[in-house]
């Protein structure tokens, strides 16, 4: 199958990162836009070519750009939106309309959601009309509230059920929505692609389940076999609802705010009857979609997870190894052990998540819990997979920043702190034959007197959380 050269930007976040791998598994020819080169882009983009640029940065385009007939823009989340976020999207937006009509290509495809769809303050619609500003023909997919394994709607309403025997739910709960399974999204896309007759047009996607936003609350329920006791709340505030929730659920306030806000805003029940004669198969009712969410998870097979795009541009976060200096404060712990470098970085890997850091467990979860507080992601943000890591994964409120294997694990602090910090692992071998030496090493670059203050505070718990790490690690491994 030849329909053209496709570029599908936003590849690494949570919708992209599924549509690439179905577009090269059809045949299609694919090349995505990083922002950065990675030494597991190859990987995990294998059958795709791999170009980096930076919509902000119009000219950075112009490899990415050449030869491509359809472009899938799915820079801007659908997670996240602020008056900074919804400003750089348009500059996003526009400059990458202008490096499209310089390399001539064809049509895009962009992702927005239903509630945006008629909005004339929103993002999605700023975005949408500067792409259409161009003489290259746009097609708006969109979406209801997405399902799947890891993304951000499915972890909350999962974690309130779990966590939450009493949920206080809105009024605007009884809005009514359409809930659509990550598949059906994927393949709406892939069948925009291939078919072109909605080229132009403006098709939404939903699922096959019409029902209110408490009653997905009581399905979801039902299929955990949890019972749950639903309550008016007292206040309706997006914000308020959102702070309240993100104590029982991996995800933190600010995504929930935005997640909230949209379901205040109204009811989300469209569907193209077109755009659905083009799919493989009906769309999935919300049941099948929770389940197969479910089941996915139980497998550990997670493809990708609303963090891979949370925090936003984190993959162009300062590394460890581009600073000019070592921090200024440094910690450790190690031991030698005779185990072998494989068994030892496979134990490495399991670190957080449901596993947590061996016994000291509720010292990190007190970080996590005051992270939490001042609308951090905490501890409870998780981790896409509970066995494997890959670059750019998340681990609790640390992001894989290196990864060599067997040999080395550098995770960087997404936690809100006065300061840049890193945890490192290290497998080095003994000489002389010896085993191997496991190492654990905290570095940290202070910001201003309070970064200072926030070392020293902690220096005290260092040798026994580091101590403590390393022989839970050596022990499972």
């Amino acid at each position: 199958m030849d329909g053209g050269r496709i570029l599908v930007t936003g590849a690494t976040d949570y919708v992209g990162g599924r549509l690439v791998p179905e577009l090269v598994a059809r045949g299609h020819r694919v090349r995505v836009l990083l922002r950065t080169a990675s030494p597991s882009a190859e990987e995990r983009f294998a059958g795709a070519e791999r170009s980096v640029g930076d919509a902000l940065d119009p000219a950075s385009l112009a490899d990415a750009l050449k030869g491509v007939d359809t472009v899938c823009y799915l820079i801007h989340s659908l997670v996240l939106r602020n008056a900074r976020t919804e400003a750089t999207a348009l500059r996003a937006a526009t400059g990458f309309r202008e490096a499209a009509v310089r390399a001539g290509v064809k049509r895009l495809i962009y992702l927005g959601r239903q509630e945006d769809r008629d909005s004339s303050t929103s993002d999605r619609p700023s975005v949408l009309k500067a792409l259409r500003s161009a003489a290259v023909p746009v097609t708006a997919l969109w979406t209801a509230p997405i399902i799947g394994s890891g993304s951000a709607l499915y972890e909350a309403l999962k974690g309130l059920v779990r966590h939450s025997p009493v949920i206080l739910v809105p009024r605007w709960s009884r809005h009514r929505c359409r809930p659509v399974a990550i598949r059906d999204v994927v393949q709406s896309l892939v069948s925009l692609i291939e078919h072109p007759v909605l080229s132009g047009g403006d098709p939404a996607i939903g699922g096959l389940d019409v029902l209110t936003q408490a009653e997905l609350l009581q399905m979801l329920a039902g299929v955990l076999g949890r019972r749950r006791l639903l309550l008016p709340s007292p206040i309706q505030s997006p914000a308020f609802c959102a702070y309240w929730a993100s104590w029982f659920t991996s995800v933190p306030a600010p995504i929930l705010r935005t997640l909230f806000a949209a379901a205040a805003g109204g009811e989300t029940v469209e569907s193209s009857r077109e755009l659905e004669q083009l799919l493989p198969a009906p769309p999935q009712g919300c049941k099948e979609a929770l389940v197969r969410a479910m089941s996915r998870e139980e497998q550990d097979r997670v493809a990708t997870h609303w963090s891979d795009a949370y925090p936003p541009a984190h993959e162009l976060a300062m590394k460890l190894d581009e600073l000019p200096a070592p921090p200024r404060f440094r910690a450790s712990d190690s031991r030698t052990t005779p185990k072998r470098a494989p068994a030892l970085f496979a134990s490495v890997c399991r670190i957080g998540g449901r596993e947590g850091w061996c016994n000291t467990n509720w010292m990190w979860r007190m970080r996590g819990a005051i992270d939490r507080l001042f609308l951090g992601v905490g501890t409870a943000r998780g981790r896409r997979c509970e066995r494997t890591l890959q670059l750019h994964d998340a681990v609790d409120f640390w992001r894989v920043e290196r990864l060599e294997k067997d040999a080395r694990l550098l995770l960087r602090a997404e936690m809100k702190l006065p300061g840049k910090a890193w945890l490192e692992f290290r497998i080095e071998p003994e000489p002389a034959g010896g085993g191997n030496r496991l190492s654990v090493i905290a570095w940290f670059a202070p910001h201003g007197w309070a970064g200072w203050l926030y070392w020293w505070f902690f220096v005290p718990f260092h040798w026994l959380i580091f101590n403590d790490l390393v022989r839970g690690i050596e022990k499972r491994a």
